[in-house]
């Protein structure tokens, strides 16, 4: 079941939605899952709980402020470019410092959230232990925004908001929130290279071979800046591997944090 912690922010008091899942506290490592764009914690599904028992560790899954069941955004809340930036250097660290969690963790973020994950590795080098990341976002590409706009159209006129009902108490919030801040031209500079040299921790880098958001410039680029980056490059699969590949990205997952923690 979820539980709830009060965060400040943008100004004001909200509601950030998390749950703990898989080994116990203690010495098992810690992963903290971090959604997508459009995600939630309920859209991680139990993917979450199948990680953590594969690599034996525990999770802590949570959706960010105008997400799932968290407290939406305010009427005129409106993202800037350094959205993501905020998350990894404002959210993300209040949370875990509310929680009383013990640090180093690893990181496993998804999309955006693996854009959050390394921005908070560089800012934070010392607090993180290794990070996965499945289709991440460190400049913006054609192809992104062209299959962005093409969500707008289905969330007006298709089935998105319908299936996004299922997993956000407020759709319009989650979805408004992401879509016109990777539409506002301004955002098409957005790029985070230059922050990824702070990042000292191993990373394991994930990209499907037919995703519509992003080509595997993505993640050769992160390989070409952090020499401690592994590679795997999905075939058959798109946006979300955990979600078209999953087998494979838990056995990944797996060696990956395995082989760092016995090192």
């Amino acid at each position: 079941m979820p539980q709830f912690q009060d965060l400040p922010w943008q100004g004001r008091e909200v509601r950030v939605e998390y749950a703990w899942v898989g080994a116990p506290a203690g010495r098992a490592p810690l992963i903290v899952f971090l959604h997508e764009g459009l995600g939630s914690l309920a859209m991680w599904k139990n993917f979450p709980e199948r990680v953590c028992a594969a690599v034996g560790a525990r999770g802590l899954v949570f959706s960010r402020p105008a997400y799932g069941q968290s407290t939406p955004r305010a009427p005129d809340e409106v993202w800037g470019v350094d959205f993501m930036h905020r998350q990894a250097y404002e959210v993300l660290p209040r949370l875990l410092d509310a929680l009383a969690v013990e640090q180093p963790v690893w990181l496993f973020g998804h999309s955006d959230g693996g854009s959050i994950a390394l921005l908070y590795a560089g800012r934070y080098p010392e607090r993180v232990a290794g990070s996965v990341l499945l289709a991440p976002h460190i400049f913006v590409e054609d192809i992104t925004i062209e299959n962005i706009e093409r969500a707008r159209i289905d969330y007006e006129t298709g089935n998105l908001r319908a299936g996004l009902a299922r997993y956000h108490d407020d759709p319009d919030s989650a979805f408004w929130g992401w879509n016109h801040i990777w539409l506002h031209p301004p955002f098409r500079q957005w790029n985070i290279t230059d922050e990824l040299h702070g990042i000292r921790c191993p990373v394991l880098a994930i990209q499907g071979l037919d995703d519509a958001y992003g080509t595997l410039a993505q993640i050769r680029g992160i390989a070409e800046c952090l020499p401690d980056t592994q590679l795997l490059e999905i075939p058959h699969c798109g946006h979300s591997p955990h979600r078209d590949q999953p087998e494979q990205v838990i056995t990944a997952t797996r060696t990956f944090i395995n082989q760092r923690r016995q090192a």
